[in-house]
């Protein structure tokens, strides 16, 4: 018989025509990501104490910090002094976070980083720390037990 596909096809349009539409306001209504999805970085500069552990484990070498000595001079260690993330070669492996002492760098639910230029892409730490919105509420043990090993 000639005609058959479009038939079957043609049954197919009839049999979805009614049912509900499966589509997101997505830009005027925010997507709930799950707990462990890994977005855009917060930095907080205070809790940073220079370890350069997070750029140390970088696989794409994305992260860049200097540290200047404290002003305090009855302080140890060193401050802050710029914390840089190339978003352009980022692949949100979610490693600097892991390996953060201080949780100084935590993982958000954010993911919208379009952008017109690549330059755009390249983000310093007053940026990383107003990315405060959808911060993750465990970021170093997700799915981890609380307490103790395996039994």
């Amino acid at each position: 018989m000639k005609g058959k596909g479009i038939v079957k096809g043609l049954g197919v349009t009839l049999k979805t025509l009614g049912t509900p539409k499966v589509t997101y306001p997505y830009p005027d209504v925010p997507i709930e990501m799950p707990d462990r999805f890994r977005g855009i970085q917060y930095f907080e500069p205070d809790l940073c104490i220079v370890c350069n552990q997070c750029a140390r484990i970088c696989p794409t070498d994305c992260i860049t910090l200097t540290g200047k000595p404290n002003p305090d001079p009855e302080k140890k260690g060193k401050v802050i002094d710029t914390f840089d993330i190339n978003f352009e070669i980022c692949i949100l492996c979610d490693l600097c976070t892991e390996v953060c002492p201080t949780e100084a760098i935590v993982m958000t639910n954010n993911f919208e980083l379009a952008a017109y230029s690549r330059d755009e892409l390249f983000k310093d730490r007053d940026w990383l720390y107003a990315n405060n919105l959808n911060i993750r509420k465990d970021n170093n043990n997700i799915g981890a037990p609380q307490r103790g090993g395996g039994k």
